[in-house]
């Protein structure tokens, strides 16, 4: 049972309130970052990175409050989309919002949002749109976006002095940080999900564990790679395909 199913007899009322309340939770929480790094009390680049982590997990346990219904998914992608087609309008300049432009790039130029940003918010409508409570796999893909890679760039950046050999602005730290926080975040969201009953039938979670090991293996590979701006996207291409296949 979703959260909110008791307390609505139309899916269509309960699908309207939990787009309504998963929006207040996402405004809320970029407000919060947006101020904190407008006011200096963070830096820039460590609350891009927060906002990274935290902004998909939050998105994603709303999905409980949605119903069953067929409209649930798009409705629920709305989020991610009107959010991100507000970054793209900050982006390019037609929209104002210096406190978001200092939260979420690492210079201050505006058009940094048109990148790491913008894909990030893409890559949450699209895996929203297509996997949504019905596999595991968006989980996965998204999880290993938010906890892997966000993670790997902050623990990278103070404790990473050992470079990659083929990539010098990745470490081996980083990377394993990637592994390592990509592989909790996944395997915690989907082991909830598993328990909350949302996936039928129930998932056998040690066949689960060892797909999102190598599932985060290989997102770990591509992220070290020297692709810059677009690992949101690879990582997650490669966690979606492979996770097809093996989850």
């Amino acid at each position: 049972m979703m959260w909110l199913e008791s307390f609505f007899s139309n899916a269509w009322h309960q699908d309207l309130i939990a787009t309504l309340i998963t929006f207040a939770i996402a405004l809320t929480w970029l407000r919060i970052m947006d101020a904190l790094a407008h006011r200096g009390l963070i830096e820039q680049r460590l609350s891009r990175k927060i906002i990274h982590i935290g902004t998909g997990p939050l998105f994603v346990i709303c999905w409980n409050f949605f119903s069953a219904g067929i409209q649930a998914r798009f409705l629920a992608a709305l989020v991610p989309l009107s959010i991100t087609f507000q970054f793209f309008l900050v982006g390019i300049g037609v929209m104002q919002d210096e406190a978001a432009v200092e939260a979420m790039t690492r210079t201050g130029d505006r058009r940094e949002i048109l990148r790491g940003p913008l894909f990030y918010g893409i890559v949450f409508v699209i895996c929203t749109l297509l996997f949504w409570r019905e596999s595991p796999v968006g989980i996965v893909a998204l999880m290993l976006m938010c906890g892997g890679d966000g993670l790997a760039d902050i623990i990278g950046r103070r404790w990473g002095k050992a470079k990659l050999p083929f990539n010098a602005r990745k470490s081996w730290v980083g990377s394993a940080t990637m592994f390592l926080g990509g592989w909790v975040f996944a395997l915690g969201f989907v082991a909830l999900f598993n328990g909350l009953g949302v996936f039928q039938p129930v998932l056998d979670m040690v066949s689960v564990s060892l797909s999102i090991t190598l599932i985060a293996l290989a997102a770990t590979i591509v992220e070290a790679l020297p692709l810059r701006d677009i690992d949101n996207l690879t990582t997650t291409a490669v966690a979606v395909l492979l996770g097809i296949f093996i989850l």
